[in-house]
């Protein structure tokens, strides 16, 4: 997995983001291991304490589970995950539009845009 942070932002919800999206898209797989939290801070050049954060939030979240001395596994029920990235997804639109509102771009404006992209 490559990780792809934005200093500007919290770290801890992007290492979440990336994992509940190698989850969905099928590049974690359910029960598989996960890099440890030391593989994964020198992967992705952050302390090891914030991916050891990011992992605790995902098994909270129910995406991820921790066994003792072996490490951090895929949760076998992925629905967890595909409800995180669903959330994801609509509080970014719902930021996008309210964005564009701000803007005064209308909404068949926007439309315009985005087929152009879809389209791409």
């Amino acid at each position: 997995m490559e990780w792809k942070l934005d200093r500007t932002k919290p770290v801890v919800p992007q290492i979440c983001e990336q994992i509940y999206v190698g989850i969905t898209s099928g590049e974690l797989s359910p029960g598989e291991r996960l890099m440890s939290v030391r593989e994964v801070a020198l992967a992705a050049g952050v302390n090891p304490n914030t991916v050891q954060k990011a992992f605790e939030e995902l098994e909270r979240g129910g995406a991820v589970y921790s066994v003792r001395g072996s490490g951090w596994y895929v949760a076998e029920d992925t629905a967890a995950a595909k409800g995180k990235i669903d959330g994801i997804i609509s509080s970014k639109v719902a930021e996008f539009f309210e964005d564009m509102r701000r803007l005064g771009i209308s909404a068949e404006r926007v439309k315009e845009f985005v087929e152009g992209y879809a389209n791409e």
